[in-house]
């Protein structure tokens, strides 16, 4: 049986968001835009978080900070298919490297979405 949980759901959409950053990164290489993963804050002290009665561990502020540096940060300037939790580069989930597994996850969301591969 399935169960679902904040956490698990949470990790389900930062694997996801990692495989299609490679996928974006691939299709924008010499276009003069980047693509960039962000896990910005765990468990910012938001509204949302506190009804859903988890404890804030991170600020607002620290979410910002993470966003605007890599937004304005000259070390990032170019560099593209990066992946970041807060302000440090990280290693994306192994799916992101699997092409296989960016294919599949590619066709099953242009299903769902009913969106058209171009």
């Amino acid at each position: 049986m399935l169960r679902y949980s904040r956490g698990s759901a949470s990790q389900e959409e930062d694997n996801k968001s990692s495989c299609e950053l490679s996928d974006l990164a691939d299709e924008l290489a010499g276009a003069g835009v980047t693509a960039t993963c962000l896990h910005p804050a765990t468990y910012m002290n938001t509204t949302m978080v506190r009804r859903a009665g988890v404890t804030p561990i991170s600020t607002v502020e620290q979410g910002a900070e993470a966003i605007l540096n890599l937004a304005v940060s000259p070390a990032l300037a170019g560099r593209s298919g990066l992946y970041f939790n807060g302000l440090r580069e990280a290693r994306a989930h192994a799916q992101a490297d699997d092409t296989e597994a960016r294919r599949r996850l590619r066709r099953l969301s242009l299903e769902l979405t009913g969106l058209a591969d171009d």
